[in-house]
Parts: structure tokens; C-alpha cells; sequence
């Protein structure tokens, strides 16, 4: 059944999504001693960080302060994701757990915008949820790059050495 988000409300969620994100890649790279992981994922940070930028150039209620008032605003304690990073690390596991769980709410997080988007009458409403799909996908693909690359899989870049005609 088809449901009508507003513009507003669209990329309120978006944003706020965004924010829970780029927290989440902070404090993972706050927490990781590889500094090739470390780099990944402040990339990651900083990219989450601009889609959330772009989205709040056309937000337009003042419910979330400024961009940098919303950006610089601590972490929400209850966040599924941190709350899980953080579990994780209690259990003293390492930055591999990290990168799952980054593959992990990237996974849910695309599934729940490319849901939404196809319930979502409105073009650009749809279009918004469409492009933080396509987005998080994409940082579905670097987690997972580096990911095989730290755990000593194949990794992409290697793929003509192990694949015979």
C-alpha cells in the first residue's frame, strides 16, 4: 500500500539516518589501531557526512538546529548501531567485528530506503529515499573491499591472479 511521506519529513529521516551513520564510522574509527581501517573509515564518515549536508540544504524546518549544530551534537546513546559497537568491543572483540557490523547496518539500511521508496507515491520524495539506497550500497562496497582485504580473502583487485579460463 502506497504511503505519502512529505518532502520534509522525507529527508528528516534521511538526515537523521545519515547522523546515527556517521557516528557510528567515527567512534569505529576512534576505535581501530589499523591505520588502513582507521582511513577507511573516516572516509566513510566524512562521505555519510556530505550526503547528510546535501539533504539539509533543502531541509526546511528548524526542528534540528543547524547543520552543524545537528552534526556536532554527541552521538544518541540509544543508537542501535553504537549500542552494538559497543557490545561488541565489551566482549573484547576487535575491529573485525566492527566492519561486520558496518556490513550489517548498511545491509538493514538500504533494505529499509528501498522499501520505503517503493511504498512512496511522490517522485521526488522516492528520489530521495532512492539516492540514500544507492548510497549506503556503495559503502556496502568499500566496507566489504576492505573488509576482505584485512581478513586476507581475495580481494577484488587481485581477482585476475585466481580466476583461470
Amino acid at each position: 500500500m502506497p504511503q505519502e511521506y512529505k518532502m520534509q519529513e522525507a529527508l528528516r529521516m534521511a538526515i537523521l539516518a545519515k547522523k546515527n551513520l556517521m557516528d557510528f564510522y567515527r567512534e569505529a574509527a576512534a576505535l581501530t589501531e589499523n591505520e588502513n581501517g582507521k582511513k577507511v573509515l573516516t572516509r566513510l564518515a566524512d562521505e555519510v557526512r556530505e550526503n547528510a549536508q546535501k539533504f539539509f540544504n533543502y531541509y526546511k524546518w528548524d526542528d534540528l538546529g543547524t547543520f552543524g549544530e545537528l552534526i556536532n551534537a554527541p552521538p544518541k546513546a540509544d543508537s542501535v548501531m553504537l549500542v552494538e559497537l559497543k557490545k561488541a568491543l565489551d566482549k573484547n572483540l576487535h575491529e573485525r567485528r566492527a566492519r561486520e557490523l558496518a556490513l550489517k547496518e548498511e545491509e538493514d539500511l538500504e533494505r529499509t530506503f528501498r522499501l520505503a521508496a517503493s511504498h512512496i507515491i511522490d517522485p521526488q520524495v522516492r528520489a530521495i529515499f532512492e539516492e540514500v539506497a544507492r548510497d549506503t550500497r556503495n559503502h556496502y562496497a568499500i566496507i566489504e573491499s576492505e573488509y576482505a582485504r584485512t581478513m586476507a580473502m581475495v580481494h577484488e583487485t587481485d581477482i585476475d591472479t585466481y580466476v583461470r579460463e
